[in-house]
């Protein structure tokens, strides 16, 4: 059985099973915004279960809602062992979908504007998000991770990360400066994951292993689901953190019922026979 924690950066312990604000504030970027209430119980529930790990960006939210501002309200003052990482790179088109890059000259204003909405004097972990919702590669990161590491000298920021990215450009960065994170949907990229294992820097997916799109994926998943009384969405989650122990799960909710179910999964053991169905 793998370890449930993983030390970020190599001074930040953090348990593997984390949590990401991004439906905090709304379900989908061009949805409804949810009630502010219900996502300060949902943070305040969340580390209430042992998480103490959340995945926020200055642009998760719209119409006045808005998931920093959620988190300073439910968690302040925050405990010494939470760790809040957060993205910059994305800019809000007028329609509230982020869909700019911000230039090098740009990024600083957007960690100054996510310190004080979390109210925070440092960031733990600041990922510079490259690119839209294309897959990663095709352009240099070099100039924009540059400044990133410009403002970790200056003590704003204590590690940094990098997301969206392929090889190429993850080299790019750990030339520059030290990469703690690296936060990209889960693909069969398994060299990209293999070198952060060997690297000792985590691997987080924002998507999980696709989201069950593929209908022979969904079989699987009921098939293991139904032999463990547990839900999909719970293996799904399981199976993730059995793939690597660099592996940090930050699946989201807006809901306290779906927060425990998800939270659930870090007691879930799979089998060998498990991992062999779900892995076909």
């Amino acid at each position: 059985m793998t370890t449930k924690t993983f030390s970020l950066g190599g001074d930040l312990t953090v348990n593997r099973l984390g949590f990401g604000a991004m439906r905090l504030a709304m379900s989908t970027f061009d949805g409804p915004t949810r009630a502010p209430e219900n996502g300060v119980a949902v943070l305040r529930r969340a580390v209430e279960l042992g998480v103490n790990h959340i995945d926020t960006a200055g642009f998760y939210g719209r119409e006045g809602v808005w998931a920093n501002e959620l988190i300073r309200t439910a968690l302040t003052p925050y405990r010494d062992d939470l760790v809040i990482a957060t993205k910059v790179g994305p800019l809000l088109a007028p329609d509230g979908v982020p869909s700019g890059q911000a230039t090098p000259d740009q990024l600083r204003g957007l960690v100054e504007a996510d310190l004080r909405s979390l109210g925070l004097d440092r960031l733990d972990l600041v990922y510079l998000r490259v690119g839209g919702i294309a897959g990663p590669g095709g352009e240099s990161i070099a100039e924009r991770f540059a400044v990133l590491a410009e403002l970790r000298a200056e003590g704003l920021i204590r590690h940094l990360g990098v997301s969206n990215v392929d090889a190429a450009q993850l080299a790019e960065a750990r030339a520059i400066a030290p990469v703690a994170a690296v936060q990209n949907a889960y693909s069969d990229d398994m060299g990209l994951l293999a070198e952060c294992e060997e690297a000792g820097i985590a691997y987080v997916p924002f998507f999980l292993l696709g989201g069950g799109r593929d209908p022979l994926d969904v079989e699987r998943l009921g098939k293991v689901a139904a032999r463990l009384s547990a839900t999909t969405a719970q293996v799904q989650i399981a199976l993730l953190l059995a793939t690597s122990p660099s592996v940090l799960a930050i699946p989201g909710t807006g809901a306290l019922d779906h927060l425990a179910e998800n939270l659930a999964a870090n007691e879930l053991s799979l089998s060998e026979e498990d991992l062999s169905d779900l892995r076909g």
